[in-house]
């Protein structure tokens, strides 16, 4: 059973490789297929993935530990003071200490595959900031590896260099030239050495790292040692005829020559403050800023792990421990190194002499070798690190064809073309020439991706997902902000210019993937966001405290087939005003005689099409046995809290041929497509539109706004306007909006000014009860409430609305109607007891009576009284009657009423919508 406890904890594990094989059961043995040559050989290709201790230990800690242990540590506390300097590492060490608990959290929470840190944020924060943090930290390994070959070539110069000032060498070795260009050619060779390592692989570089890693190691110790084993001296400093005011007479001479004291009072308290003064390197004014700058790219080491997780057995188990074993190990060493600089040296020394380690060990080539060693290892881990997130980035397609060729791998995976590209953008960085000159932007691309990091664990801890369970329990939200303050204040008190510049050129990149590339599978942490906001929002909007002042429409519009609705779908966006809108479809069906539910398919349809529209709108599909059932469900389901629909919106019912506008992708056209041309107009709609196809308004669900078809009959049609009245929703019946345009109908005048008026016409009065003398009731404000939300919109500002209240044809109506024989006939008793609210709003009794004559007197009426003709009619529409047998009749006035006005809605309001109260 010992045996077996590692395999059955590896097979339990959640954070196994995906990348990897699976691990057979215990007392199972592997699957052999010894047969197979393609098997075998690919199993020789495949490189050993790196332990712990290879992966990340060493590659952690030779990227940490690189240039600032050997030729910064002088510098920062020479500048900066001891106690500065620790306050520096103190705060550097918080920011990477908060970082290294959110990398710790997300690879602990599942499977981790090649990319580090691109792979974490970009899996956990979606496609947009992943690629763009993707391509900041790629620019920063960049960076990075050129700073470190930089740091390399300032060593190699100093120690075998000739002065640049024409002064005699001080050493027997100092035989190579100097100067700018020269250089330039030693940065070149390190960098192809680097490279000529990184393209063998990241197997060979783990062996090559593990000897510099020893090698450091021993030199190291030799440093610690040399401060107790060396006795007091007196060093050459290095100098500069350039550098030196006294050469050309114009100011004191600097001194040629420090002490190293050994351990002394004197010299720590003369090390405590800080004294800032010129760099001798590049002759600028050092600031805390620019020391801290400098002193960061000592913890900018703590993904070199991270970057190196495909090529790890177990990236989640390894990457916390070994990451975090690096951060203490070096914080150690830092602090170690800096009170001991700053006990045993005096300042002159630190300030201008980086390279003193050397001149006070005990034997001066060990420091020299473990520059050497450091800083060409860290050079080709930041190297390796890029070109393993430029692969990353290429294979998840970010960018499209532009980052393809880096996709490519040799046979044993290793992406050498990103190795290539990766190595070309460091030799163009070497032209900045001094490691000081770089060091604020490459402190500047870690510290953003750091805080990118740090975003990406606050955004799955505040989500609140389930499946964000990390086996790493050491961090809380609280973490995560502390980080993302630390880095962003850190970065603008570096270089407010570079800082302000890589945020704008992150936000550049994120707004460019989020509208070019496609749409991915890792999921979109902003959905779960916003799901968490918007539940507890809902729960906030109590529906006791509505308010007529504040109230806005929610509509529900049904849809039969969204072919022949596009028109209606646009309109009734414009008259939402930010409020609810649902497209509702009814299907008929019984789910006991059904496989499965019909409807789930049908969604990723309409969504597309609400994409396509660019509509705001939900969608809400339902099966019922009847179409008027299904309403009802929608009505009684639809929305959540205090966000339900208040108003229903259905198309009218009538026995016109429903038109196609979905054929043309642009769906701009009010003209559409015949039903009967030619199989070419199916080519050319959208692939993702999968919706029935119209053939006739005889053909059930082929109706297009919604009634057209014949799924219903009239009485059904009626009977849904009146539950809707019941359950106190307001409803308004559209009709003729299948070819209605809004492109062509709110386009710009053509040429004279006057022909390109739009009018929407309002008719707040019942047309169908002339008799009635009060105009001032819920419908009709209902009805010029949405007139006036029309109007508000954007696009429908230019058009005039305009009032037809009919106090002097109501007469000549109500003499026509006279004129028939029935004005003065008695009432039935029912309608005595109205009160005159419901008596103007509703359906007239003697409605069986009002001959066709009368209804074209009115239609007529309203077509001579609009000139020249609205967009759009908004005309008063009747609460149906309370006799079902009368509903077939209803139906036809409302008909014979409408008969050939264009674009009309038929407005009937329940609901108080206007208060004159502030």
């Amino acid at each position: 059973m010992t045996e077996r406890t590692p395999l059955l904890h590896y097979r339990l594990s959640t954070s196994v490789n995906e990348s990897e094989p699976r691990c057979p059961s215990p007392g199972q043995a592997p699957a052999q297929h010894p047969g197979n040559p393609r098997q075998r050989s690919a199993q020789q290709r495949q490189p050993e993935k790196l332990s712990i201790f290879f992966g990340v230990v060493i590659p952690t800690l030779l990227s940490m530990f690189s240039v600032v242990v050997f030729l910064r540590i002088g510098f920062m506390v020479g500048h900066s003071g001891l106690y500065q300097a620790i306050a520096m590492l103190l705060v550097a060490y918080f920011i990477i200490c908060m970082t290294v608990l959110s990398v710790c959290a997300i690879s602990t929470n599942g499977a981790l595959d090649a990319g580090g840190a691109y792979y974490m944020i970009s899996r956990a924060l979606g496609p947009e900031f992943g690629g763009s943090i993707g391509i900041m930290f790629f620019l920063a390994n960049v960076c990075g590896s050129a700073l470190f070959v930089l740091g390399l070539v300032e060593a190699i110069v100093d120690t075998f260099g000739v002065p640049e000032d024409g002064s005699l060498p001080t050493s027997a070795y100092q035989v190579l030239p100097s100067g700018y260009w020269w250089s330039l050619l030693y940065g070149t060779g390190v960098a192809l050495l680097c490279l000529l390592v990184c393209l063998v692989g990241a197997h060979i570089y783990a062996k090559a790292t593990f000897l510099i890693f020893l090698v450091v190691m021993f030199v190291l110790g030799t440093v610690f040692v040399s401060f107790f084993a060396v006795h007091p001296r007196t060093i050459v400093l290095p100098g500069s005829a350039a550098f030196n005011p006294a050469a050309n007479g114009t100011g004191p001479a600097f001194p040629t020559t420090a002490n190293f004291t050994g351990f002394k009072l004197d010299t720590l308290l003369g090390n405590l403050w800080a004294d800032y003064t010129v760099d001798y390197t590049t002759n600028t004014m050092m600031t805390f800023a620019t020391v801290f700058a400098v002193m960061f790219n000592g913890c900018t080491g703590i993904m070199a792990g991270s970057n190196m997780s495909g090529d790890l057995k177990n990236p989640s188990y390894s990457i916390p421990r070994g990451t975090i074993t690096a951060v203490i190990f070096t914080f150690i060493i830092y602090n170690m190194l800096s009170i001991m600089v700053a006990c045993s040296c005096d300042r002159v020394l630190l300030q201008r002499d980086y390279s003193f380690l050397r001149d006070i060990n005990i034997w001066n080539p060990f420091v020299t070798v473990g520059v050497y060693s450091s800083t060409l290892s860290a050079a080709m881990s930041n190297l390796i690190g890029a070109s393993r997130i430029l692969y990353a980035l290429a294979r998840d397609d970010l960018f499209g064809k532009v980052l393809s060729p880096a996709k490519k791998t040799s046979h044993s995976g290793n992406p050498w073309v990103s190795v290539l590209l990766s190595w070309f953008l460091v030799q163009l960085v070497l032209f900045s020439g001094k490691l000081n000159t770089i060091a604020s932007i490459v402190t500047i691309f870690f510290l953003l991706v750091y805080a990118a990091v740090d975003l990406a664990c606050l955004a799955l801890e505040w989500a609140s997902a389930p499946n964000f369970r990390p086996t790493f329990r050491y961090f809380t939200w609280h973490t995560c902000v502390l980080g993302i303050v630390g880095c962003v204040v850190m970065m603008f008190l570096i270089n407010a210019i570079y800082a302000s510049a890589s945020i704008a050129f992150m936000l550049l990149l994120l707004l460019l993937i989020h509208y070019l590339s496609p749409t991915s599978s890792w999921g979109y942490i902003s959905q779960a966001l916003i799901f968490h906001q918007v539940r507890k929002y809902l729960l906030m909007l109590d529906v006791r405290k509505d308010h007529v002042k504040f109230w806005r429409p929610q509509i529900l519009l049904m849809v039969s087939n969204p072919r022949s609705s596009v028109g209606l779908i646009r309109f009734t966006n414009d008259i939402k005003k930010s409020g609810l809108y649902v497209l509702g479809h009814v299907q008929l069906g019984d789910l006991d005689t059904l496989p499965s539910d019909p409807l789930q398919s049908q969604y990723d349809s309409w969504l597309s099409l609400v994409d396509h529209l660019n509509i705001k709108s939900f969608v809400n599909l339902t099966l019922a046995d009847s179409v008027r059932h299904g309403v009802q469900h929608l009505l009684f389901i639809s929305g959540l809290g205090g966000m339900r629909p208040n108003t229903l919106i259905l198309g009218f019912y009538d026995d016109r041929l429903p038109q196609d506008n979905l054929i043309d992708p642009s769906l701009s056209a009010g003209q559409s497509a015949d039903p009967s041309d030619s199989p070419r107009d199916a080519e050319r709609q959208p692939p993702l539109f999968h919706f029935a196809s119209l053939r006739g308004s005889g053909d059930g669900q082929d109706g297009g706004e919604f009634g057209d078809g014949k799924v219903l009959g009239p009485r059904e049609y009626v009977a849904i306007i009146a539950d809707a009245v019941k359950m106190l929703k307001n409803v308004a019946l559209a009709r003729d909006f299948n070819g209605f345009d809004r492109a062509r109908v709110l386009s710009p005048p053509p040429s004279s000014p006057g022909k390109g008026a739009v009018y929407v016409d309002v008719w707040p009065v019942n047309l169908l009860r002339p008799d009635s003398c009060s105009y001032v009731d819920t419908c009709s404000l209902f009805l010029l409430q949405l007139a006036c939300i029309l109007n508000m919109v954007r696009a429908w500002r230019r058009a005039t609305l305009r009032l037809f209240l009919c106090v002097e044809e109501g007469r000549s109506v109500a003499l026509h109607w006279q004129r028939q024989g029935e004005w003065g006939k008695k009432a039935e008793p029912e309608e005595e007891e109205e009160s005159e609210g419901d008596y103007v709003n509703s359906f007239p009794s003697n409605a069986t009576r009002l001959s066709d004559d009368y209804l074209s007197a009115v239609n007529k009426l309203i077509l001579d009284s609009a000139r020249p003709a609205p967009a759009v009619r908004f005309l008063y529409l009747p609460r149906p009657p309370a006799d079902t047998s009368r509903y077939a009749t209803y139906l036809e006035q409302l008909e014979l009423l409408t008969r050939d006005l264009g674009p009309t809605l038929l407005i009937h309001g329940v609901t108080p919508v206007i208060t004159t109260d502030l």
